[in-house]
């Protein structure tokens, strides 16, 4: 049986407030056609479907557009909610798109009960274990802690014991979203899970299944030969910009083996940064290449230039993002802001402000006169309107 192994879609997601959803329909067309090309036997959607809880309607559009094309070439698709989904919300009439070989599981209590295909060799089981939060799921499933280890653990036992009531030689499939020890995640790309405690479960918590397709980790990568991550189809961060973006065709032999493809996923825009002097960036030839780039630019002029981030993007429409380093400036992050702000005054904040923004150049007279009076204004229209 022939699988695709993808996540991560994050529909309606934005990169920096601009739209991705041409971009996000771009490889959703590229997956369909993917199927067709190698004659896919099912599709599996480790989680994430949607960026957030209550998606857009482009988003659920382009959800809507996708599993419509799935039905129409009568490929089966096995999905599962993450983390950033609404498990009610995605499992709306999940009964009834059942019938059209859309199998979802978003309910931790049914996570054991496998979507069952068949192929010339005998049954496949694919389970689905939705993200589980611990201390929502904990009693659900039984598990001894409130942990991420506990609760998967626990969805894992029910699995094994459905698994071991099947037909001999019934091969078996788990998709699951979680941090799996051992594994690489991506800066300022996934969701943080530790409010279950320590976020990782290790790799043996899926002992006895044949393939684990995981979700929640953007970086492509496989934990063992059975356990990989397929990552995000599309980079979302820029600490995604240096590894290539994959889906994973597994192919499930009749005696349980696997043999893995990764086949790469379109890149509609390619992320690129850039460090130096405004004029310098702006002006080298060199660059004519990253017009077409998500860019992010580190700027290093001792001063902040006016007007910085629109003539950036007079040269690169795509800059989405701007740092600034002054060379030679002073180190203002060795301690909080809590700590060099604590017993200052309004206006000695303010000064450090302008200072810290222009490499350490403090506001003129003029400047100061100008200061003052804003910071005695604002105080003012504050008294009043907790007065009124």
């Amino acid at each position: 049986m022939r699988l695709l192994h993808t996540s991560d879609w994050h529909l309606g997601r934005t990169f920096y407030r601009e739209p991705l959803i041409d971009h996000q329909r771009l490889f959703l067309d590229h997956m369909l056609a993917t199927v067709q090309e190698h004659e896919v036997s099912a599709v599996l959607v480790a989680g994430d479907v949607y960026d957030r809880a209550i998606p857009g309607l482009d988003a659920v559009a382009l959800y809507d557009h996708a599993l419509n094309a799935l039905a129409d070439l009568g490929v089966p698709v096995i999905m599962i909610s993450g983390n950033h989904d609404s498990p009610r919300r995605l499992g709306v009439a999940s009964r009834l798109i059942e019938r059209a070989g859309i199998h979802l599981r978003t309910d931790p209590a049914t996570c054991h009960l496998p979507a069952v295909l068949h192929d010339a060799h005998g049954p496949v089981a694919f389970y689905g274990l939705p993200y589980l939060e611990p201390a929502m799921t904990r009693d659900e499933l039984g598990a001894d802690a409130p942990t991420h280890e506990a609760v998967l653990g626990a969805a894992m036992d029910r699995i094994r014991a459905d698994l071991a009531t099947r037909p001999a030689g019934t091969r078996s499939v788990v998709l699951a979203h979680a941090f799996v020890t051992g594994a690489t995640e991506s800066r300022d790309s996934e969701r943080d899970i530790t409010a279950g405690g320590i976020p990782t479960v290790p790799a043996s918590v899926f002992h006895g299944v044949d393939y684990v397709a995981l979700g929640h980790l953007h970086r492509p990568q496989k934990v063992t030969d059975r356990i990989r991550y397929s990552g995000s189809p599309l980079a979302y961060s820029f600490s995604e910009a240096r590894y290539a973006k994959t889906m994973w065709l597994i192919d499930l032999h009749p005696d349980a083996t696997i043999t893995v493809e990764a086949l790469p996923c379109p890149v509609p825009r390619p992320l690129e940064s850039l460090t130096g002097r405004l004029e310098e960036v702006i002006g080298d030839p060199a660059h004519e290449t990253l017009r077409e780039a998500w860019l992010h630019v580190t700027l290093t002029d001792a001063q902040r230039p006016v007007h910085a981030m629109e003539r950036l993007r007079g040269r690169f429409p795509h800059t989405v993002h701007l740092d600034f380093a002054p060379e030679g400036g002073t180190d203002t992050t060795a301690t909080s802001y809590a700590e060099r702000t604590r017993h200052r005054t309004d206006i000695e904040i303010t000064h450090e402000f302008i200072s810290y923004v222009r490499g350490g150049r403090e506001p003129d007279p003029a400047e100061a006169d100008l200061l003052l009076r804003a910071v005695e204004e604002a105080r003012v229209g504050q008294i009043v309107k907790e007065t009124a």
